[in-house]
């Protein structure tokens, strides 16, 4: 579900955000712990393949617009799991494979550009809210992960604020939906990397209600620049 679409501008500089999936950490060891520490369903998706010098997806579409970052299955609603057990599993089977979280289960999305992003962050830091896991994707977008049901609520809670929804370039995410996770990478564009790592602080996440007004906030300055 999309609320408007703006341009993105520059990207700030990153202040305190913590480190990254580290490097030495597999795919496969990342997805177990999303399941076992976190209790987030995950699911292998796309991988890359170098072709020729150069990365492609295993889908084989030359054209694709997120190599190595899909599912590789149409039936991957049913291919997400919560269990270690068979997420190392499944992982085994390919250890390149992408790791995607579906949306709609253990939490919901909501997708703002990255200038937004930072500053909404920012503010949550200042206001003393709580925050809950933060994405960054290699195309500029934030990915601030939210109590499940979320998503259906955002709408009003954006009119509420006094905002109009089709003016803010604010997309969420709920059931059917998905996003890539650290430390999966996007062909060459780069890799999905934490704003806001998972912690025991953060375990709990907050409500939408919670930080839709420092979002909505951002992305509406954004909209005027």
């Amino acid at each position: 579900m999309t609320i408007g679409v703006t341009s993105t501008a520059q990207i700030p500089k990153q202040r305190g955000a913590a480190r990254d999936t580290p490097r030495d950490t597999s795919l496969l060891d990342t997805a177990v712990q999303y399941a076992e520490e976190r209790h987030w369903d995950v699911f292998p998706g796309t991988w890359l393949e170098a072709v020729e010098g150069t990365q492609r997806c295993s889908c084989g579409d030359p054209a694709c617009e997120a190599p190595g970052a899909h599912p590789a299955r149409e039936d991957w609603p049913t291919q997400a799991t919560g269990s270690a057990t068979v997420a190392r599993r499944l992982w085994s089977k390919q250890p390149t494979a992408s790791i995607l979280l579906p949306t709609g289960r253990s939490f919901d999305v909501i997708d703002v550009p990255e200038t937004a992003g930072f500053l909404a962050l920012a503010r949550m830091e200042r206001m003393g809210l709580t925050l809950g896991p933060v994405t960054r994707t290699p195309d500029r977008r934030m990915h601030f992960l939210v109590q499940p049901g979320g998503a259906a609520k955002v709408t009003d809670l954006v009119r509420k604020l006094g905002w109009s929804p089709l003016s803010l370039d604010l997309v969420v995410l709920g059931e059917g939906s998905y996003v890539a996770a650290p430390p999966t990478r996007v062909g060459g564009r780069g890799a999905v990397q934490w704003a806001c790592r998972p912690t025991a602080s953060n375990r709990w996440l907050p409500a939408a209600e919670e930080i839709i007004s420092p979002v909505a906030y951002a992305c509406g300055r954004e909209a005027r620049r």
